[in-house]
C-alpha cells in the first residue's frame, strides 16, 4: 500500500524498483502486487520524495511531498500530544517485552549475517566521480611548479584516496555467528567468521557490536516517550494476524507544517502486543533510516532482519589535491558537499527452538572467535557482495600498512580500556593525574607491553609526583599468562607509594568503577606509605567467576602524627589476600590484549578476605574481610539500584587496615561541592570517620518520569539514599584524632539525570538522622557527576 504522508490518499502511478529494475505500479487504489527477491526496494512517484524500504510481506509505503503544503490536516496529527490510544498499546508493548523475548524460552538458537559500512551516498557517486574526474582535469591544466618529494608524496596519496571513495567503500566489516541460549547456561556466541577491510586482525571489541536484537528499540522505550508524539492511525493483517499501525513523529518538529510529517511507524500485533515492526526515520531530511522487523516463532518474536543508514557528516568536499604544485582557488571552488554514511544490515535465520543443551557447548566467556580471515563467510552471505563492496576489501586493505589502519584501530580499541596504545606500548590513562589532600596535584605515567612485545609476557611500570610532598612514587612488575583461551597469568610486582588509609579494596573493579571512586579521598589528608613486593595468580574459572590470590610483604609507615600501642608508626606487614568477583550476567570476550568486558550486568558480587601473618618478619596478626554486591532491578515502578557494603577487621592492626567511612566534604564549614564516588558521602567530613567494623548501603531509584528540557537528551530525577554505621574496638590504641562512626549515618538526595540535557547529572544531598548539626551548610552539599559513569 502506497499513501500520501499527508491525506493518506492512495498514490497511483507510484514506481517500485529494486537495483534500477522496475517491479511494477501502484493502481488507483496505491496497492502493488510483486515477488522479488531485493532485500530493499525504491519507491518513486512524481511530485514526491524518493522513499527506500526492507521488504516484507507486507509494505505499507507513505510519501512525502517534495513542496509540503501548509492547510490543515486531522486535528490528531497537528496536535502536539500523543494518541492516548497508541500510549497504552506501547505501555502493553514494554510490559509484555519480557514475555514476547526469545529469552523466556528453555532454549534456542539462530544464525545470523551481519554487515557494516561506511560510504557516500548511494544516489550521489556517480555525481562524486564525475566531480573528482573534472577537479583532476582542471589541476593537470595548471602550469607545473617544482615540489618537495614529501610534497608530491602527499599530493598522490591525497589524489589515491579521492578516487578510492568513488570506486568502493571507506569501511566494510563482516560477520557470521551462531547464537544459542539456554535458561540454565546462559547465552553463548559463536564467531563462525567475519572480516575487516583494512586490518590484519579482527577489531574484537567490534564483535560485541548490538543492535535491537535483545532490547526494546528507543522510539518504543517509556524513558523516551516524550521525545516522540504516538498516533493510532489504522489497523493491517499480516500473514494471518491483526497489526495496529502506529505512526509517530519526533517532539522538536514545532511547526505546523512540520507537524504532519511522521518520522516512521510501528506494527505491533494484537494479539501479543510484540513488535512485528519498525520503521524509523530521522527528523531531518536524508540524516537516515533504521528498519527492524521480528517474525514469531513458537509465540515468541525473534529478529529477521534489520537495515540501519545513518549520516556521519556533510562535509564539504576539499580533498586539496594538487598534480602539479598548485592549489584551486578558494574563491572559484567552494567545494561539494557529499553525505557519508553508516550502514548496517542484519540477517536472522535458521531459528530452532528447544535445542539440545550440552554444557560444554556454553562453557568459555560469552563471545568465542571460531574464525576471522573470511574465507567461510560465503556460508553464511544472504546475498553476494556487490562490486564497491569487493573493491573495499581489495583497496583498504592495499592501503593499511600506508596509512597504519590497523594500529590506530587497536589505539581506540585500547581507548574503551582506559589505555593509549602506540605500537608494543600502552599507556595507562588513570594514572596521568590525579588529586588529594596530602600530595595535591599528582603527576604521573604508567606504560605495559602489550602483546606486540609478547603474546605471553608483559612487563610494565609506573612512577608518580605529588605537587605537594615533592616526591617521587614508583613500582613496576610483569604478567605471565598460562594461556591465550582466557584470562589466567601470574605476576610479581614491586611498589614505593602512598595511600588513603583504610581505603576500601578496588581488587578486580574495573576501569569504570575505578575511575568513578578515584575521588574518594580527595579531602583525605590521612595517608600512609608503603614499599614492598607482591605474587599473584588470577584466573577466570567461568565466564562469570574470576579468583585472584596474592602474597604480600611490605614496610608501612604513617605519614601523619601517630602512633599504634606506642608500638611507633613504621611497621612490617606480610599478608596474603583472597579475592573473588562473580557476575553471572555480564558479557565477556577474550581478546589478543586480554578479556574485554562488553556489557556490564548486574548483580556483581566482589569478595576480599586478607590475612596478616607474623611470619617472614610480619609484626601483625590479622583478619580483614570486605564484601561489595551491586544489583539493578526495573519495576513499573521505575528503575532502582542496590550497593551493600560492608568489612570486617579483627586482631591487631595500624589505622590503613581498618576502614574509613569515605567523607567527600572538606570539613571547614565551606560550601560542600563534590564529584560522585562509587562509595563516598558527599555530606561527610573526609578523613574523619575510622571503623573496624561496618556496613553500608546506597539505593537510588529512577522516577518513571521522564521529561525534555531542550536538545535530544530526556532527563528524569533519581532519589538517592546512602547509610552507613559500624564501630571499632579499642579506638584508644590508634593516637592520632579521629571519630568511630558508632550510628547510622544518613544522606538523602535528588539526582537530576541530563541536567539541563547535558552529559552530566546534578545532586543534591542532605544529611538527616543523628550526624544532623542544624546548621544547613553543614548538611548541604551539591555533587556533579558525568552520565557515562552510569550506576
Amino acid at each position: 500500500m502506497i499513501r500520501d504522508a499527508e491525506t493518506h490518499l492512495p498514490v497511483t502511478n507510484a514506481t517500485v524498483s529494486c537495483d534500477h529494475t522496475v517491479l511494477g505500479k501502484s493502481n488507483s487504489s496505491g496497492m502493488l502486487y510483486f515477488t522479488s527477491d531485493c532485500k530493499k526496494v525504491t519507491v518513486t512517484a512524481p511530485e514526491y520524495k524518493e522513499a527506500s524500504y526492507l521488504t516484507d510481506q507486507v509494505i505499507e509505503v507513505f510519501l512525502v511531498r517534495r513542496e509540503p503544503k501548509t492547510k490543515s490536516i486531522e486535528g490528531v496529527v497537528l496536535s502536539d500530544k500523543s494518541d492516548p490510544r497508541a500510549l497504552e498499546i506501547l505501555q502493553k508493548v514494554n510490559d509484555n517485552y519480557s514475555q514476547n523475548s526469545p529469552q523466556s524460552l528453555e532454549s534456542y538458537a539462530y544464525k545470523s549475517y551481519e554487515k557494516i559500512a561506511m560510504d557516500l551516498d548511494q544516489d550521489s557517486i556517480e555525481s562524486y566521480n564525475q566531480y573528482i574526474r573534472k577537479r583532476i582535469d582542471s589541476l593537470e591544466k595548471l602550469p607545473q611548479r617544482a615540489m618537495k618529494p614529501k610534497d608530491k608524496k602527499d599530493s598522490l596519496q591525497s589524489v589515491q584516496l579521492a578516487q578510492l571513495a568513488g570506486q568502493s567503500k571507506m569501511f566494510l566489516w563482516e560477520r557470521a555467528s551462531e547464537v544459542m541460549y539456554s535458561k540454565t547456561y546462559g547465552e553463548k556466541i559463536n564467531i563462525l567468521d567475519n572480516r575487516v577491510s583494512g586490518l590484519k586482525q579482527p577489531l574484537y571489541e567490534l564483535m560485541a557490536f548490538r543492535s535491537n536484537r535483545n532490547k526494546i528499540p528507543k522510539e518504543v522505550q517509556e524513558e523516551n516517550r516524550n521525545l516522540y508524539r504516538f498516533f493510532l492511525t489504522d489497523s493491517l493483517e499480516i500473514e494471518g494476524r491483526e497489526n495496529y499501525v502506529i505512526r509517530f513523529r519526533q517532539v522538536s518538529n514545532r511547526e505546523a507544517r512540520d507537524r504532519k510529517k511522521f518520522n516512521g511507524y510501528l506494527y505491533i500485533d494484537k494479539a501479543s502486543y510484540a513488535l512485528k515492526k519498525i520503521e524509523s526515520e530521522s527528523n531531518e531530511a536524508n540524516e537516515g533510516t533504521i528498519t527492524s522487523i521480528w517474525v514469531p516463532v513458537n509465540e515468541k518474536w525473534f529478529l529477521l532482519k534489520e537495515d540501519y543508514k545513518l549520516k556521519v557528516n556533510s562535509n564539504v568536499l576539499d580533498m586539496n589535491i594538487s598534480l602539479r604544485g598548485e592549489k584551486p582557488e578558494r574563491k572559484k571552488d567552494k567545494g561539494k558537499k557529499f553525505g557519508t554514511y553508516a550502514y548496517a544490515t542484519a540477517d536472522y535465520f535458521d531459528i530452532k527452538t528447544p535445542i539440545e543443551e550440552n554444557i560444554r557447548d556454553f562453557k568459555g566467556y560469552t563471545i568465542e572467535v571460531k574464525n576471522s580471515d573470511g574465507r567461510l563467510l560465503d556460508e553464511y552471505r544472504t546475498e553476494k557482495l556487490n562490486e564497491r563492496e569487493v573493491n573495499t576489501y581489495v583497496k583498504i586493505d592495499s592501503l593499511s600498512s600506508v596509512y597504519k589502519l590497523d594500529q590506530k584501530a587497536k589505539g581506540l580499541a585500547g581507548l574503551l580500556k582506559g589505555r593509549l596504545r602506540l605500537g608494543m606500548v600502552d599507556f595507562d590513562l588513570a594514572k596521568v593525574f590525579g588529586y588529594n589532600k596530602y600530595e595535591h596535584v599528582r603527576l604521573g605515567l604508567g606504560v605495559k607491553l602489550n602483546e606486540r612485545f609478547n603474546k605471553y609476557i608483559s612487563p610494565d611500570a609506573y612512577f608518580a609526583y605529588g605537587i605537594y610532598d615533592k616526591k617521587f612514587k614508583f613500582g613496576g612488575g610483569i604478567d605471565f599468562k598460562t594461556t591465550l583461551e582466557k584470562n589466567s597469568f601470574f605476576r610479581i610486582e614491586y611498589f614505593n607509594d602512598v595511600n588513603a588509609a583504610g581505603r576500601f579494596s578496588e581488587n578486580l573493579w574495573n576501569f569504570r568503577m575505578q575511575i568513578m571512586n578515584s575521588g574518594v579521598a580527595i579531602n583525605n589528608n590521612i595517608f600512609y606509605g608503603y614499599e614492598g613486593f607482591k605474587v599473584s595468580y588470577e584466573n577466570d574459572i567461568t565466564n562469570g567467576l574470576t579468583l585472584n590470590i596474592a602474597a604480600k610483604r611490605s614496610q608501612e609507615e604513617a605519614l601523619f602524627d601517630y602512633s599504634y600501642k606506642d608500638l611507633g608508626k613504621r611497621f612490617d606487614i606480610t599478608s596474603a589476600t583472597l579475592t573473588l568477583k562473580y557476575s553471572p550476567n555480564s558479557k565477556n570476550i577474550m581478546t589478543p590484549e586480554g578479556k574485554y568486558t562488553y556489557e556490564q550486568n548486574y548483580p556483581e558480587f566482589y569478595f576480599n578476605y586478607e590475612q596478616g601473618l607474623k611470619a617472614w618478619d610480619g609484626d601483625f596478626n590479622f583478619s580483614r574481610l570486605d564484601v561489595l554486591i551491586s544489583h539493578n532491578l526495573k519495576t513499573k515502578l521505575g528503575v532502582t539500584g542496590i550497593r551493600a557494603y560492608g568489612g570486617l577487621m579483627f586482631g591487631d592492626a595500624p589505622i590503613w587496615e581498618n576502614f574509613t567511612m569515605n567523607g567527600l566534604a572538606s570539613g571547614r564549614g565551606n560550601f560542600n561541592f563534590n564529584l560522585t564516588s562509587y562509595l563516598g558521602f558527599a555530606t561527610m567530613e573526609g578523613g574523619k570517620y575510622y571503623n573496624d567494623k561496618f556496613a553500608g548501603i546506597y539505593l537510588t531509584h529512577r522516577l518513571p518520569w521522564y521529561f525534555k528540557s531542550f536538545g535530544k537528551n530526556v532527563s528524569s530525577f533519581d532519589v538517592i539514599y546512602r547509610g552507613i554505621t559500624g564501630s571499632m574496638k579499642n579506638p584508644q590504641d590508634h593516637r592520632f584524632q579521629f571519630e568511630t562512626l558508632n550510628h547510622l549515618y544518613n544522606e538523602v538526595g535528588l539526582e537530576w539525570n541530563n541536567f539541563l540535557s547535558s552529559q552530566f547529572n546534578l545532586g543534591f544531598f542532605y544529611r538527616v538522622g543523628h550526624y544532623n548539626t542544624g546548621n544547613f551548610k553543614d548538611n548541604f552539599a551539591i555533587q556533579f557527576k558525568l552520565r557515562l559513569l552510569g550506576f
